[in-house]
């Protein structure tokens, strides 16, 4: 299990925000759990400093290009980027150092997967640069990708089925449990269960994540298979729960073990 750190910006400050309250209707209902006092490099430079690859930058909205543009060209070619990715936008992104672009909205349109604008984007970019974000809430028994800063449910359910087609036009994906991201309340268990039977590509689980338990049990249930982000229980970012350097090093004994062949988590 790698840990893939990150960088959320709104407005272009990097905050910790709970998932299910970001939305456009409702601006006033935004619930924040940290507003950084420093620098979107900053955090990029601390990611850069312990060789961490594979983050993410999401751009919750407008007015975050310059700071995402200021942590690409910190750890550049080292970091993905998502929020507003677009067909005509996206050789921009990797120009200016992403090493991929992270999409969701411009390719599930209308509740469904657009399949001509995804092999557009494949065919413009490569699939090798391209991260498919499927953020998913819960509804019944099953969970849907949704879509408009996790507000918007598409038809579209996270299935073993749908994850194959998917793979073959992307590189990984990003997963948020939407319903619990920013909460610190515990992992989406049943979801992260589910990942680690069925992704066949490299994936990144986020959400919930409040101690090391929540480490161990996405370690144990994901076969090994997911990678990680944590947000607002990380020190970094205000939380009191988890250190970061903890994380890291927990994170690389894992990758080590993983190499090693024993199966085991320390």
């Amino acid at each position: 299990m790698e840990f893939r750190p990150c960088i959320d910006l709104h407005n272009g400050k990097v905050k910790q925000i709970v998932g299910s309250s970001l939305r456009e209707d409702c601006p006033d209902d935004l619930q924040t759990n940290f507003i950084a006092d420093k620098p979107s490099s900053y955090f990029a430079g601390l990611y850069r400093s312990d060789n961490l690859s594979g983050g993410h930058i999401i751009k919750l909205g407008p007015g975050n290009d310059p700071a995402a543009e200021e942590a690409l060209q910190t750890w550049p070619d080292n970091m993905q980027v998502g929020g507003g990715i677009t067909l005509e936008n996206c050789s921009q992104w990797l120009d200016c150092g992403a090493s991929h672009v992270i999409v969701t909205s411009c390719v599930f349109r209308d509740g469904r997967i657009d399949r001509t604008y995804l092999s557009s984007l494949v065919k413009k970019i490569g699939r090798r640069r391209l991260v498919l974000d499927l953020s998913c809430r819960r509804r019944g028994d099953d969970y849907f990708i949704v879509t408009d800063r996790w507000q918007k449910f598409t038809d579209v359910a996270v299935t073993p089925r749908n994850l194959d087609v998917l793979a073959q036009s992307c590189d990984e994906f990003l997963i948020h449990a939407a319903d619990v991201e920013g909460k610190c309340g515990g992992i989406e268990v049943e979801l992260v269960a589910k990942l680690g039977r069925w992704v066949n590509c490299p994936t990144t689980y986020a959400g919930g994540v409040a101690g090391m338990d929540d480490l161990r049990l996405i370690d144990s249930l994901g076969s090994g298979n997911l990678n990680v982000t944590v947000g607002s229980a990380l020190d970094i970012f205000g939380g009191s729960r988890l250190s970061y350097k903890e994380v890291v090093a927990y994170a690389a004994q894992t990758k080590k073990s993983a190499k090693a062949g024993t199966g085991k988590s320390p």
